[in-house]
């Protein structure tokens, strides 16, 4: 039987390689997506999609509503940042970072693997394009593999977590390079913080741009779906 590894999975770019990535790892996936009152939540839909053609058994979805605590344009009522050049998007954190949502999530995917009895965690940040958010740096990964030594069962009795960060030194192109030797299909994944009522993406936001960018410089079509006029 295959080793169990908990994979958070957004429905975007990045945690779909991911998974992909630790099923050719030969783990057997438990994905763990997480309803936290995004804006962009057709990004669930996806998740559900990506995990049924990607042949995953067990899947959670687990609802916190984080607009109760607000803070990011991904929760409260804060416009998010459209047509940001590169340098802009180097400068500070921008107002699309959700206070804490890493750490929420991978204490969420913790909890999930005490229960399922895994060791493995996978999340898709990346610490290239990615925007500012100090949440997706490798310190921040490190210093909870040692969190997570304190402060479970299973790790104060001798288990060893490993978060598994496999995207965090490559480009978004990289990204992208990596998924289609996988066989991602991209078209099902969802990236943009803004879509129309159709789910459509706005082609402007951070997300958005990075992504496009990432398709040209990998030299691989896009497949996304943008909002009329836009790609």
């Amino acid at each position: 039987m295959a080793k169990r590894a908990v994979v958070l999975l957004s429905g975007g770019l990045d945690s779909t390689t991911c998974l992909a990535m630790a099923k050719a790892a030969g783990f057997e996936p438990v994905c763990l997506s997480i309803a936290y009152g995004q804006r962009h939540s057709v990004e669930l839909e996806r998740a559900r999609k990506v995990a049924q053609i990607m042949g995953v058994r067990d899947v959670r979805v687990v609802t916190v509503d984080l607009r109760q605590v607000g803070g990011s344009a991904l929760t409260d009522d804060i416009p998010v940042p459209k047509d940001r050049s590169d340098e802009d998007m180097s400068h500070d954190v921008p107002v699309t970072y959700v206070p804490a949502r890493n750490a929420l999530f991978l204490s969420l995917a913790l909890g999930l693997a005490e229960v399922v009895g895994a060791t493995d965690l996978y999340i898709g940040v990346n610490a290239v394009d990615y925007s500012g958010y100090p949440d997706c740096r490798p310190e921040f990964i490190r210093s909870f593999e040692t969190m997570a030594q304190l402060a479970t069962k299973a790790g104060v009795e001798g288990a060893r977590f490993q978060v598994h960060a496999p995207l965090s030194g490559l480009t978004k192109a990289q990204i992208i390079q990596a998924g289609v030797k996988l066989g991602v299909d991209y078209g099902m994944t969802h990236s943009c913080y803004d879509p129309d009522a159709q789910g459509r993406a706005c082609g402007r936001c951070d997300s958005c741009l990075l992504r496009s960018k990432g398709f040209q410089e990998a030299g691989v079509p896009d497949p996304t779906t943008y909002v009329d006029g836009v790609r």
